[in-house]
C-alpha cells in the first residue's frame, strides 16, 4: 500500500511552526524576566484553561493511549477518573499556598518550609525527570518522523533531534511562558481537531455514521473500562484510580512545566477555575483517544482479513501505520501529523522553558540578580537545556530504548514520588526537618520502592506493583522526614 509522502508531512510541519511562531512572536513581544517565568501573572483564565486540557499531553499521548487500548481496552479511563479528583485537589488545597506565598518555582515552598537543601533536593529531581521524561516523548516523535520523513530521505537520526530541538528553542528562547499561554491554547485545539477528524474519517472508511460508531465502539471487548476481578492485575480500578490521582498531584501540582500555567493567571480564584474546567475536559479527550483506539483496532482487523503480506504492528505502531499507509484519504495522514508535531513541539517548548526557569531559579538561585543580567544568565541556561534534551534524545536511540506512555509514568513514580512526600510532609505537619539529612532521604526512598518493585511476585504472592509506586514511594519519604533522627518539632513553621 502506499505510504504518506514525506514532503507532505514536511509542508505540514513548516505551516504548523509558521503558524507557532507567529502566535509566539507577538505574544512574547517586549518581554520580561517576570513575564518569561509567570507571565507576569495577567494571562486569561479562560485562556490557560484551555491550554491545561492538552498541556499534559505529548506526541506519546497521541501515538500510545489509542495504542495502549489493544491490550488495556479502556482501563486508562480508571486512571482519567483520578486525574479529575487530582485537579481538585491542586485547585483548592494547593493554589492558594502557592499564590500566598508569590512563588515563581513551585519548589522555592520548600526552602521557605524546611530549608535550601530541600529546595535543591527537590528542584533536582524535578530537573532529572522533567528532562528525562521530555526527552522519552520527543524520542518517539523522533522516531515516528524518522520512519515517515527522514529515512525516506537518507536524513541520520541525530539531524532529526538536533533540528527539532534548535526549533523548538527557537520559538520559546523569547517569550517563556507569556507565549506558551497562547501556544498552548493553539495546541488544544489542533489536537481536538485532530483527534475528532481522526475518529470520522476512520469511522466512515468502515461505512459507519455517528450512531453505529457509538454502537460499534460500546459493542466492542476492548472498551471495558472497569477492572474490579483481581487485585493483582495492574489495571485494577483502584491502583489505577489512586494511581491516577497521586500521579496529577505530583506530575502536575509538583511540576513547574505544568504549574508555569496556572501560576500565570491573574489570582487563586483564577487558576482554580481554570483547574476545574480543564479538568474536567481532559477526561473527555482522554475519552476520545480511547474510542479511537478501537476504531483502529477494529479497522485494522479488516484490513488484515483483506489485504495480504500485510503485517499490522500494534501499540505505537497501530496509530502511525493505520493513518498514514492503511489506504485511509491522505487528510488522516495530514491530521496525524499535525496532532504529532503540535502536540511535540508545544510540549518540548513547555518542558524547555520550565527547565529553564527551575535551573536559573532554583539551582543557580540567579533569581535575584539584576534584570540584565538575569536575562543572560536566563539566556545561556535556555541553550543549554535544549543541547541537554538532544543528546538525552539521541542516547535513547543509542541504547535502543522503546518510549511508551507507561514508561513515562513508571519513571515519573521514581522521581516525582521524593517530591510528593517532602510537600506532604510540609503541608500535613508542623514539624521542620534537620535540612541536611533531607537529600539522603530522598535518594533511599525510591532506592527501596526500586527493591520492593523487583521483587514483589516473589514476596507478596504474585503481587505486581503498577503506578502504585508513586504512593509508596511518597510514604518512604514521609516517613524518613517524620523519623527521629531527621525531624525535630519546630515553633516556626512557614505561613
Amino acid at each position: 500500500m502506499e505510504t504518506m509522502s514525506p514532503y507532505l508531512i514536511i509542508a505540514v510541519t513548516a505551516g504548523w511552526l509558521a503558524l507557532l511562531f507567529a502566535v509566539a512572536w507577538v505574544s512574547g513581544r517586549r518581554t520580561d524576566n517576570q513575564g518569561f517565568f509567570v507571565g507576569n501573572r495577567r494571562s486569561p483564565w479562560f485562556v490557560v484553561a484551555l491550554g491545561m486540557i492538552a498541556a499534559p499531553m505529548s506526541g506519546v499521548t497521541f501515538v500510545s493511549v489509542p495504542g495502549m487500548v489493544g491490550a488495556s481496552g479502556f482501563a486508562y479511563l480508571q486512571m482519567a477518573m483520578g486525574f479529575v479528583c487530582g485537579y481538585m485537589v491542586i485547585a483548592f488545597v494547593l493554589m492558594p499556598l502557592l499564590y500566598r506565598q508569590r512563588i515563581v518555582s513551585v519548589y522555592e515552598y520548600l526552602e521557605r518550609r524546611f530549608g535550601m537543601g530541600s529546595y535543591r533536593t527537590g528542584a533536582w529531581f524535578f530537573f532529572v525527570s522533567k528532562l528525562l521524561g521530555a526527552a522519552v516523548r520527543i524520542y518517539l516523535v523522533c522516531v515516528v518522523l524518522q520512519m515517515l520523513v527522514f529515512d525516506p530521505l537518507g536524513v541520520p537520526f541525530a539531524v532529526n533531534a538536533g533540528v527539532m530541538m534548535f526549533l523548538v528553542w527557537l520559538y520559546t528562547f523569547r517569550g517563556g511562558v507569556r507565549s506558551i499561554v497562547w501556544t498552548e491554547a493553539l495546541k488544544t485545539l489542533c489536537l481536538l481537531a485532530s483527534v475528532g477528524l481522526s475518529i470520522w474519517f476512520i469511522a466512515r472508511a468502515m461505512g459507519l455514521d455517528f450512531g453505529g460508531m457509538v454502537s460499534a465502539v460500546r459493542e466492542s471487548e476492548l472498551s471495558r473500562i472497569f477492572f474490579l476481578d483481581d487485585l493483582r492485575d495492574r489495571r485494577y480500578f483502584f491502583k489505577q484510580f489512586f494511581s491516577g490521582l497521586f500521579i496529577v498531584v505530583a506530575m502536575t501540582g509538583l511540576d513547574q512545566d505544568m504549574m508555569q500555567l496556572p501560576l500565570s493567571c491573574r489570582s487563586p480564584r483564577d487558576s482554580q477555575k481554570n483547574f476545574v474546567v480543564s479538568g474536567a475536559m481532559q477526561f473527555v479527550v482522554i475519552a476520545m483517544f480511547l474510542c479511537l483506539g478501537v476504531l483502529l483496532n477494529l479497522y485494522a482487523a479488516g484490513l488484515s482479513e483483506s489485504v495480504t503480506n500485510v503485517t499490522v504492528p500494534t501499540g505505537d505502531g497501530l496509530f502511525p501505520f493505520v493513518a498514514t499507509g492503511a489506504g485511509l484519504p491522505a487528510v488522516v495522514g495530514v491530521m496525524f501529523a499535525l496532532g504529532l508535531i503540535a502536540s511535540t513541539y508545544s510540549a518540548a517548548g513547555s518542558a524547555l522553558t520550565a527547565l529553564t526557569t527551575s535551573f536559573t531559579v532554583d539551582i543557580l538561585g540567579a533569581g535575584r540578580q539584576e534584570e540584565g543580567r538575569l536575562r543572560r544568565t536566563r539566556g545561556v541556561v535556555h541553550i543549554c537545556m535544549a543541547m541537554a534534551m538532544a543528546l538525552v534524545v539521541m542516547a535513547f536511540r543509542v541504547v535502543g530504548s522503546t518510549s511508551v506512555i507507561d514508561a513515562v509514568y513508571v519513571l515519573a513514580s521514581y522521581t516525582y514520588g521524593p517530591i510528593l512526600g517532602m510537600f506532604a510532609f510540609g503541608m500535613i505537619t508542623r514539624r521542620s526537618v534537620r535540612d541536611r539529612w533531607v537529600p539522603a532521604v530522598a535518594v533511599v526512598a525510591p532506592a527501596l520502592c526500586l527493591v520492593l518493585d523487583l521483587n514483589s511476585a516473589a514476596w507478596f504472592g504474585g503481587y505486581r506493583f503498577g503506578y502504585e509506586i508513586l504512593m509508596l514511594n511518597a510514604l518512604f519519604t514521609f516517613g524518613g522526614l517524620a523519623a527521629l533522627t531527621v525531624s525535630k518539632k519546630s515553633e516556626n513553621v512557614a505561613k
